[in-house]
């Protein structure tokens, strides 16, 4: 005999009947209970009703007394105002003894108003309660009577709910229960209780079909109101459930308590309870000892066989753990300690490819052009066409175009077994797959970025400003590994593994980003986009440090806008700001990419010519006193748009021929642009030669030395090839006449 037929045996043998027995006594005995209890809350309730009702009229009683006892009929009106504006009646009526009215408070409830010590009608509603009292003058004669009156309203019945904590219904017809003027019954059970309404009698109390209990009241001297009350039972809806529940209970503690069953089925439960509390503490080695080939031993077997295989996973688990923290500690040192952004996405990569068991993977960008290019790969050596496979930039893949194409395009990750196309997308080859794309954790746009290019910084220095933000929603790269160990499919774990890389992949390019505008925004001139004052700074060093290594001359241009303040006060400073972009966009568009604009402050701007000599500078500076002088500005000036004339005054300074030091040709370079100034502006001048006082003699190669006609060179170029490539004799790349 199964444990199954030894347990059913024993619930029948002893336990289901006295529990039955026992479960009906209970049930019926509640119901009386529950019956009880509620007649006698609706009995209170009742009194309850009576005693506001009563306390009501005796406040209407005491009104209409305070107007009656008003003895100058023209005060009357305003007392009985008085009494409506103190809340101790709705409407007071005054009517004289041929029940005319005399007066009438406004807004008074319509009738007909019931009289609170007068005979309630036998049909129609009750609008309002009333108290009436005799009007009489100084010697007793009848004057009329005085009414005060109270709205019988749904806030009246709401209240009296309230005070007695039952259902109130107001009939509209004492006589019967289908008209009713306020209720406030819910409209789920409003029907049942006027059903059960009509077979209650005095003060009988019937129950509805879904447990609420009854009870009608009034109308009669002193509660003129027909009025229905009704409270819901208090025995629990689910009675009959909660006594099957506990036979249940009761039989299966008795089954449990009989000894010999103890003896057969308790201990191996027991042995078995315990050692789930231990595997429950972490103690994965608890056995349990199989007795026998019945359900409790199968459960043991299962146990036993679910221990060990849980301890696998743990510990695969564990190690896993173990793995991922370690890798996660080298990705979160390699992000706080640099911002070399192939360093970190190459660490990123690698780890990545430790979690997964992946072959292979890389890490793709976004450029400008709408095609993904590979900035870090691992593993990929052959895998696709391409010159120089271990060159990460030769891997291009167009957004939209193959599964990283279209991982980038939709933001989705995709995962799973490759499968060829029917057209070359530039992807590596592979037998399984998972790439996730990543994009700005955070709205990257910090503000306007300036013009392209100001002041054309050489290719070693930060990156030109931009004027477009990029918007922070788009992907920023793709995440993709290739051909996990094992030949088995990326799995839903994988998936997350890889989710929580390409989220520091995506810190990391923010990262770089911010980085980097922010090195711009703090050398960048905000309102020209021009270098500012403290670039000038570094790059004048930078420059006759370059020049004196290589024996190469540095010219230097102080531009100077003329007149620029008659420009402010008279057509605003809106104009002024205006012009100052026009002329650094005319600056820029007459200098090569080599060149360096500077905005020192105000209208006054620097420009670096590297490996240039006066001649060149010369050029330059006739080219750019043309540009500014040959086309008015147009600006909006305080009646309408205008063209402004500007000229600009320029001084040449050239080092090492006028100085010997960075601020030296500034300096040299400033006092000509004031001699250009004094010479009648819109003009340029050289620096003079410096003085005969002895200075440090400084090393110049011989190609650097100025020639007799007092003009120097930096190479051996004529004046023609000078005037052929537009800016200087000396050799630089060919100027780009961007802008003009």
């Amino acid at each position: 005999m199964t444990l199954r037929g030894r347990l059913t045996a024993a619930f029948l043998v002893v336990v289901l009947g006295p529990v039955l027995l026992g479960a009906f006594f209970v049930g019926s005995m509640m119901s009386a209970v529950d019956r009880g209890r509620s007649t006698e809350r609706l009995g209170l309730a009742a009194a309850g009703v009576r005693t506001s009702v009563d306390a009501l009229c005796q406040q209407l009683r005491a009104a209409a007394d305070a107007v009656a006892l008003v003895t100058d009929a023209a005060a009357r009106p305003r007392a009985a105002d008085q009494v409506v504006g103190r809340g101790l009646a709705a409407a007071v009526l005054i009517t004289d003894t041929a029940g005319r009215t005399s007066y009438a408070t406004p807004g008074g409830p319509a009738g007909p108003w019931q009289d609170c010590a007068g005979t309630p009608p036998a049909a129609g509603p009750v609008r309002a309660l009333a108290a009436t009292v005799q009007l009489r003058d100084a010697a007793g004669a009848d004057l009329g009577t005085v009414a005060a009156a109270q709205p019988v309203d749904p806030a009246f019945v709401a209240r009296l709910a309230a005070v007695t904590g039952v259902a109130v219904t107001l009939l509209d017809d004492p006589g019967g229960t289908d008209r009713v003027t306020h209720t406030t019954e819910t409209p789920e059970v409003r029907a049942a209780v006027l059903a059960a309404a009509r077979t209650a009698d005095g003060n009988r109390v019937t129950e509805t079909s879904d447990g609420r209990y009854v009870r009608r009241l009034g109308p009669f001297p002193g509660q003129p109101l027909p009025l229905i009350l009704s409270v819901p039972g208090e025995r629990p809806p689910a009675l009959y459930v909660v006594l099957v529940g506990a036979v249940l209970l009761a039989a299966v503690l008795a089954v449990l308590a009989a000894g010999r069953l103890a003896r057969v089925t308790t201990r191996p439960l027991v042995e078995l309870a315990g050692a789930v509390d231990r595997v429950a503490h972490g103690d994965l080695t608890a056995r349990v000892s199989v007795r026998s080939r019945d359900e409790i031993g199968r459960l043991a077997r299962a146990f036993n066989r679910m221990a060990r295989e849980t301890g696998s996973y743990v510990a695969a688990l564990t190690n896993s753990r173990d793995q991922l923290r370690g890798h996660l500690a080298v990705l979160g040192d390699t992000l706080a300690s640099t911002h070399d952004l192939q360093r970190i996405l190459r660490v990123i990569l690698h780890s990545a490819i430790a979690a997964t068991g992946a072959r292979a993977g890389a890490v793709l960008l976004l450029d400008g052009d709408g095609m993904l290019v590979g900035r870090c790969v691992e593993g990929l050596d052959g895998r696709w066409p391409s010159t120089d496979g271990s060159d990460p930039a030769t891997l291009r893949v167009p957004v939209g175009t193959g599964v990283i194409g279209t991982v980038a395009a939709t933001g989705e990750p995709l995962c799973g077994r490759w499968a060829l196309a029917d057209a070359p997308t530039g992807e590596p080859t592979c037998e399984t797959y998972i790439a996730v794309p990543f994009a700005a954790p955070r709205a990257a746009d910090l503000g306007g970025r300036g013009p392209a290019r100001p002041g054309h910084p050489p290719a070693d220095d930060l990156d030109p400003p931009r004027r477009d933000p990029e918007p922070s929603s788009e992907a920023l790269g793709v995440l993709a590994l290739y051909d996990r160990l094992g030949a088995d499919e990326f799995d839903d774990d994988d998936l997350v593994t890889l989710r929580t890389f390409a989220g520091h992949a995506a810190v990391a390019v923010e990262n770089v980003r911010v980085h980097e505008e922010a090195q711009r925004l703090s050398l960048t001139d905000p309102l020209t986009g021009l270098w500012n004052y403290r670039y000038l700074r570094e790059s004048i060093r930078r420059e006759v440090e370059r020049a004196n290594r290589f024996g190469r001359m540095l010219s230097v241009l102080a531009l100077d806008l003329d007149r620029f303040k008659n420009v402010n006060d008279t057509w605003g400073h809106a104009a002024g700001d205006a012009v100052l972009v026009e002329f650094a966009r005319r600056v820029r568009g007459e200098i090569r990419e080599v060149d360096l604009a500077f905005r020192q402050g105000g209208e006054e701007f620097v420009v670096l010519l590297p490996e240039t000599d006066a001649r060149g500078a010369a050029i330059v500076a006739e080219r750019l006193g043309a540009v500014v002088r040959d086309q008015p500005v147009p600006v909006n000036g305080h009646s309408g748009p205008v063209r402004v004339p500007v000229t600009v005054s320029i001084g040449v300074a050239v080092y090492p021929d006028h100085a010997a030091t960075g601020q030296q040709v500034l300096d040299a370079a400033d006092d000509a642009l004031y001699a250009a100034k004094s010479a009648g502006r819109d003009s340029y001048r050289l620096a003079p030669a410096p003085d005969s006082t002895p200075t440090r003699e400084i090393p110049v190669v011989p190609a650097a030395v100025s020639p007799p006609d007092g003009l120097p060179r930096a190479g051996a170029a004529d004046a023609a090839s000078a005037e052929q490539r537009g800016a200087s004799s000396g050799p630089h790349p060919p100027r780009q006449s961007r802008g003009r």
